[in-house]
């Protein structure tokens, strides 16, 4: 009876609603209901249209009335004599800036942040960032005039060394190797960002004991930068790899020409133009449907391998 009548005692602490907690900090959610909208129209609602890939799609009948076609689609596309040189061109871009473009951002911003001049320092990240807002279309504008075989400021200089023209963006074994480098120049700028955040978040503490126990710049940059970029890194590889068959369709169209499309030709380019300019829309759809569940079970793959191996994973 005494314990009754102590608790009815002590005021009982009653949760606000939860419109009370959403409202006393609307400010972060309205902030985030941007991107989530932006997410569910161009991302989730698109979703609707993969029953294309399974059907004889006609623009008159629409989506629902059209005829179901079960797996002939994808049957057509994987019995096509094309299917293995798409595929081959596809993977082997995307390894290929995978192995050249991801460490290279990392390099760079360790370069940055052991970069003792301020002015020295701005300086680089300015010269760096400045060609990601280059447009796509400039920037194979700038490789076709500074690659020319004639007037090319590049093949000027091989030549001053002894070196033949080489017709870069002629020559389908020059394809990738363009590629990638262009891409590495225009984007490490702006992908070090995020290492650079990443390091600044570091215990400076740790430099000055190492440096108190005769640690080499290199040692430092081994044994405390590096373990501490780590889960930064291993996320940033998840996400990558995620969209590994996604690789510039963008740039990969502008830079293609008859003479390089032998290894020009990937499976984005491909949907487009036999889906977009040819209207072969299911055949297509299939097409972009088996390249995204090949991004998503390369994403499941690398999450659970890098949740195995290290601490830090997507989920």
């Amino acid at each position: 009876m005494n314990s009754e009548i102590i608790a009815s005692a002590v005021p009982h602490k009653t949760r606000h609603p939860l419109w009370r907690r959403v409202m006393s900090k609307y400010e972060f959610y309205i902030m985030l209901a941007i991107p989530m909208i932006w997410y569910v129209v161009f991302k989730y609602v698109p979703m609707y249209g993969i029953q294309i890939a399974f059907k004889d799609f006609s623009a008159s009948r629409g989506i629902m009335a059209s005829p179901w076609a079960g797996l002939k689609h994808f049957e057509r596309f994987f019995e096509s004599s094309y299917f293995w040189e798409l595929l081959l061109n596809t993977v082997s871009l995307s390894l290929y800036s995978l192995l050249i473009g991801f460490p290279i951002p990392i390099l760079l911003a360790l370069l940055i942040y052991e970069i003792q001049s301020k002015w020295l320092k701005k300086w680089v990240q300015n010269v760096t960032y400045i060609p990601h807002f280059l447009s796509l279309v400039v920037i194979v504008g700038m490789l076709n005039v500074f690659l020319d075989e004639k007037t090319g400021k590049v093949n000027q200089l091989l030549a001053l060394v002894g070196v033949d023209p080489i017709a870069f963006m002629r020559k389908a074994e020059w394809f990738q190797t363009v590629f990638v480098s262009s891409d590495v120049w225009q984007h490490m700028g702006w992908g070090s960002i995020i290492y650079l955040a990443a390091l600044s978040g570091i215990d400076p503490t740790q430099y000055e004991a190492a440096k108190m126990d005769g640690a080499t710049r290199l040692q430092r940059v081994l044994h405390i930068s590096l373990p501490g970029l780590l889960p930064t890194i291993v996320i940033m590889f998840i996400l990558q790899v995620g969209h590994l068959m996604d690789i510039g369709f963008e740039k990969v169209l502008l830079m293609q020409n008859p003479v390089n499309a032998s290894k020009g030709e990937i499976l984005a380019t491909f949907v487009y133009k036999n889906g977009i300019q040819q209207g072969q829309f299911s055949y297509t759809a299939a097409a972009g449907l088996f390249n995204s569940v090949i991004d998503f079970i390369l994403l499941i793959i690398v999450n659970t391998w890098a949740r195995k191996k290290t601490e830090s994973s997507l989920w």
